[in-house]
């Protein structure tokens, strides 16, 4: 994954600033994936583009992800840390191996400083359901990737849900029916097609079952131990959010920096950015000192 460079993010940054939540998170995805055309980043699996976040986050801002939670049990404030880089590579994104991904501080690719912090165990809560006589056919690393399922006569070949499946399901009066009907490819009961409404129970829990462990990284749940109590708090880590709060931040302090330069020295903004951040850094000591 190419690191993106701070016009480009601030661009990025600029546009989400009208989008909902999930416009923001396509322009993320749009950034970490530019090899990938925009109108396929919503049909590829939501564990891939979880992978794909988290993998774009070590190389803008470093391994280290601070996380505050409050304990379900007593209440209290729980800081951790997590590894960004360890749940890209756990999850299967394209920038979790250890070369290079992560830049100096203050910039893209600057790693986010904040304070160690040792608020128990946390552990990532994936799927290890078995599956029974389940399948996975493709690569999760593309869109249509399938699950197939065989039990009691039934020979089912479901597609992995993307985010578009799940926005268009969550608007249906019944989300459980709208995503089988739309992630169907086929099934087939003792040589005889049958439709989403023909399905029983248990083949469904078992596609269920089966599109978890195939996608893991779509459903991302921490496990944190309180330090104080002893009791596990679970709690979704939604990575766009965390993603887009932090390029907020950064975006926000970097066109406070452009102000002060431009205001000492007359640079324009082209001319700040295309400064390393190290040298913005000097510069900006070089005021302070004035």
């Amino acid at each position: 994954m190419a690191i993106t460079g701070a016009v480009e993010l601030l661009a990025t940054w600029e546009a989400g600033l009208a989008e909902a939540p999930s416009g923001r998170a396509l322009l993320l995805h749009r950034t970490a994936r530019p090899d990938v055309d925009v109108a396929s980043l919503p049909v590829l699996p939501v564990g891939e583009r979880e992978a794909d976040l988290f993998a774009l986050r070590r190389a803008l801002f470093g391994e280290r992800m601070q996380v505050r939670l409050a304990c379900s049990a007593c209440g209290e404030d729980m800081e951790f840390d997590l590894d960004a880089g360890e749940f890209a590579r756990s999850l299967g994104g394209r920038g979790g191996s250890g070369d290079g991904a992560g830049g100096s501080a203050g910039g893209p690719g600057g790693s986010v400083g904040g304070r160690d912090s040792s608020a128990g165990d946390a552990s990532f809560a994936g799927s290890a359901s078995s599956v029974g006589s389940a399948s996975f056919a493709g690569s999760v690393s593309s869109a249509g990737a399938v699950v197939r399922v065989r039990q009691d006569g039934w020979d089912v070949v479901f597609r992995l849900p993307g985010v578009a499946d799940l926005t268009a399901a969550a608007r249906a009066a019944d989300p459980r029916a709208a995503l089988l009907s739309r992630c169907l490819v086929s099934a087939v009961r003792d040589g005889t097609d049958a439709g989403p409404d023909d399905l029983p129970v248990p083949v469904q829990r078992r596609i269920a079952e089966a599109v978890e462990a195939a996608d893991p990284g779509a459903d991302v749940t921490l496990n944190i131990a309180c330090p104080e109590c002893g009791e596990a708090t679970r709690a979704e880590l939604d990575i766009a959010s965390y993603l887009w709060t932090e390029l907020d931040t950064w975006a926000r302090d970097l066109l406070l920096d452009v102000h002060l330069l431009a205001t000492s020295y007359g640079w324009s903004e082209p001319e700040i950015l295309a400064l390393s951040p190290l040298r913005r850094r000097y510069y900006l000591e070089l005021c302070a000192d004035v």
